[in-house]
C-alpha cells in the first residue's frame, strides 16, 4: 500500500499499531415507537445538560492552558439557556423524545454557526461534540472517548474534540493521525503541547485495518501503512532517541556560530506561565490575555487584571514577557461588549480594531499591565493584534508609552503589515509574526477549514516571503522581529525562520528543547541557505522536503 500524505503538525516519528477512534453517538430516532410522556422527557434535559457542563469544566481544570480555554467555552455551550429552551420546546410542542429534541436543537445551533463562517463556523465540531455528550447523558450510555486497548498505539480519527484531547495519555498514545483538521486544530494544538508526533488532513487514514502496524512521521507529514523492516527499525531508533532527549531547556538559544535566538513560550494564564518557566523558557513571547475576559459577564477590573498579569510576570524575573492586548472579536466575542452582527467576523472588528471604538478598555488594560510591571522585575513588552497600517501602529505605540511601558510592538498577522513592515517598525519598537492568521489571510483560506488545511501549512513559500520582508525590515531598523505563531514549534521550520531574519521564537514550552538542540547544530549562514531553498520551492510540501534533506542530524535528534 502506498504512503499516505497529510500535514505534519508536530515533528517526530512513531511506530505502532493503528487504533481508530470509536464512532460518535448514534442519531436518536426521529419518531418514538412508544407514546412520549412529555413532562418526563422534558425533565430529563436540564440535568443532562448540567451534567455535561460540569464534566467539561472538571476536564478543563486538568487541561493545559489552550485546551483549558476551549473546554471552558465548550462547557458554557452545554448549558446554554437558548439550547435548553429550544430542546424543551421540541418535547412540549412536537412530542419529541428528550434525546431527539436535544439532537435537533443542537443541530439548529450548529447550522447557525456554520452559516456564520470564519472562526465562528469552526465551532461546529465543538457543538456536535456537546450534542453527542448531552444525548448520551439523556440516554444513560457512555460517550465514545479515547480508546484504551491496553498497549501503546497510534490514534486515527476524523478529528479530536476538546474534551477528548484533555484525556490523552502520552504514554499510551504514540501519535495522532486525522483525516480532517488543520495546523491550528485541537489535535494539532494538543500534539504540540504533549510533544507527540501528529499528522492532520490525511485522507485514507481511517480506511486502514485496526491493529495495522504503521509508521507516522510528523515532520514529513506522512503515514506509512506497510513499512518494511528497515523503515520500522529506523522509526524505532528515532523514537528511542527522542524519548531519551532532555525535554527541559537549560541553555540560551543560539546557532552553532553564536547567533542569539531567544527561545520563548506562548502562555495563556499564570499556570501555563509557571509551567513554561519550569520547562526552561527564556521568557514569554506571547502572553494571551483573553483568559480574563472571555467568560466574564462584566469587564474585569483594573485590580483583577493587574493581579493576574503580575502572576505571569512574576514567573519570569528579569526576563522578557510580551503581553498581547485583548484579541477580542471573531471567535472570541465578549459578553460585556456588544459588537452586533458582522457579515464576516474574521475580517471584521477584532483585535486592536475594538480599541478604536472603545479605547477605554485598552487604557484600563495598559494601566493594569503597567501596575503589574512595577510589582515585578520582568522586562514587560506590550503588543497589539490585527494591526494593518503604520498609522495604527503609531496610535497604539503612543498610547502604550503614555502609560509608562517601555516597549510597544505589533502583531504581524495581516499581509499589509508585512508589506509595510519597514514603515511600521519606524514607529513601533518590535514586531511579532502570528503565522496562523498571516497564513489564512495570505492564502485566503480559513485556518479552521479542513479541506483548506494544505493552504494553511506554515511552510507555504508565500507566507515565508512575507516573513522575510518583516525580518529584513527588522534588520534595517535595528528592531526585534519574532515569531509567535505555531510555525515556531517546528524545529526544522525554526531553522528557516532564523535564516529569514527572525531573532526570537515563541512556542509551546514542550518543544523548546527540540528547537534549541537543532539550532545548535547549524550556523546562521546555513540557516540563510536553507531559507533560500524553502523560498524557492513551488509549494509547502517541497519546501519542507528540501530543507529536511539538508539536515541529516534530524534522525539523531529523533525529528
Amino acid at each position: 500500500m502506498s504512503l499516505l500524505t497529510g500535514i505534519g503538525v508536530c515533528p517526530g516519528v512513531a511506530v505502532g499499531p493503528l487504533v481508530r477512534m470509536a464512532e460518535p453517538v448514534p442519531e436518536p430516532a426521529a419518531v418514538s415507537p412508544e407514546p412520549v410522556d412529555r413532562d418526563a422527557e422534558r425533565a430529563r434535559i436540564r440535568p443532562a445538560m448540567e451534567a455535561v457542563g460540569t464534566e467539561l469544566r472538571a476536564r478543563a481544570e486538568k487541561a493545559e492552558a489552550e485546551t483549558k480555554a476551549v473546554l471552558e467555552a465548550t462547557s458554557y455551550m452545554a448549558e446554554d439557556p437558548g439550547l435548553l429552551d429550544l430542546a424543551e420546546s421540541g418535547v412540549t410542542d412536537r412530542g419529541l423524545t428528550a434525546a431527539r429534541a436535544v439532537f435537533e436543537a443542537a443541530n439548529t445551533f450548529r447550522d447557525m454557526l456554520a452559516a456564520a463562517g470564519g472562526y465562528i463556523g469552526a465551532r461546529v465540531a465543538d457543538i456536535e461534540d456537546v450534542r453527542d455528550r448531552i444525548v448520551a447523558a439523556v440516554l444513560g450510555i457512555p460517550v465514545p472517548g479515547i480508546p484504551d486497548p491496553g498497549h501503546p498505539f497510534i490514534l486515527a480519527a476524523h478529528d479530536l474534540a476538546p474534551a477528548d484531547t484533555a484525556t490523552v495519555d502520552p504514554d499510551k498514545v504514540l501519535g495522532f493521525v486525522t483525516t480532517e483538521g488543520g495546523p491550528t486544530s485541537h489535535t494539532a494544538i494538543l500534539a504540540r503541547t504533549l510533544g507527540v508526533p501528529a499528522v492532520v488532513a490525511c485522507p485514507g487514514a481511517l480506511s486502514l485495518n485496526e491493529g495495522t502496524t504503521v509508521v507516522l512521521d510528523g515532520g514529513l507529514g506522512t503515514l506509512d501503512p506497510a513499512p518494511n523492516d528497515a523503515a520500522t527499525l529506523d522509526a524505532e531508533k528515532r523514537m528511542a532517541a527522542r524519548r531519551g532527549a532532555q525535554h527541559v531547556w537549560r541553555g540560551e538559544g543560539a546557532t552553532a556560530d553564536g547567533r542569539r535566538v531567544l527561545l520563548l513560550a506562548n502562555v495563556g494564564d499564570p499556570a501555563s506561565a509557571r509551567a513554561a518557566a519550569d520547562a526552561g523558557a527564556e521568557g514569554v513571547g506571547l502572553f494571551r490575555t483573553e483568559f480574563l475576559f472571555l467568560d466574564a459577564s462584566t469587564e474585569p477590573t483594573v485590580a483583577e487584571q493587574e493581579a493576574s498579569y503580575a502572576e505571569v510576570f512574576g514567573a519570569f524575573p528579569r526576563r522578557k514577557v510580551v503581553l498581547r492586548t485583548l484579541d477580542a472579536g471573531a471567535d472570541k466575542p465578549l459578553a460585556f461588549l456588544d459588537q452586533g452582527e458582522e457579515p464576516n467576523p474574521a475580517l471584521g472588528v477584532r483585535g486592536l480594531r475594538v480599541a478604536f471604538d472603545r479605547p477605554d478598555i485598552l487604557d484600563r488594560q495598559l494601566v493594569a499591565a503597567a501596575g503589574a510591571a512595577q510589582r515585578t522585575s520582568a522586562e514587560v513588552w506590550v503588543m497589539a493584534p490585527m494591526i494593518a497600517l503604520p498609522s495604527e501602529a503609531a496610535w497604539f505605540a503612543d498610547r502604550v508609552r503614555s502609560h509608562g511601558l517601555r516597549a510597544a510592538g505589533v502583531m504581524v498577522e495581516v499581509p499589509a503589515a508585512a508589506l509595510c513592515a519597514r514603515q511600521i517598525l519606524d514607529v513601533a519598537d518590535f514586531a511579532s509574526i502570528g503565522t496562523n492568521d498571516l497564513a489564512q489571510y495570505t492564502l485566503a483560506a480559513d485556518r479552521m477549514a479542513g479541506p483548506l488545511a494544505e493552504l494553511n501549512d506554515p511552510w507555504q513559500p508565500a507566507l515565508l516571503r512575507l516573513i522575510q520582508l518583516t525580518g529584513q525590515a527588522g534588520a534595517e531598523t535595528g528592531k526585534s522581529v519574532g515569531v509567535c505563531g505555531e510555525a515556531a514549534s517546528d524545529p526544522v521550520l525554526a531553522v528557516v525562520l532564523v535564516g529569514l531574519g527572525v531573532v526570537s521564537l515563541s512556542m509551546s514550552a514542550r518543544v523548546i528543547s527540540e528547537v534549541g538542540e537543532l539550532l545548535k547544530t547549524v550556523t546562521f549562514d546555513e540557516c540563510a541557505r536553507l531559507a533560500g531553498l524553502a523560498l524557492d520551492a513551488v509549494d509547502a510540501q517541497r519546501a519542507k522536503a528540501r530543507v529536511r534533506e539538508e539536515l541529516p542530524q534530524l534522525a539523531e535528534l529523533g525529528l
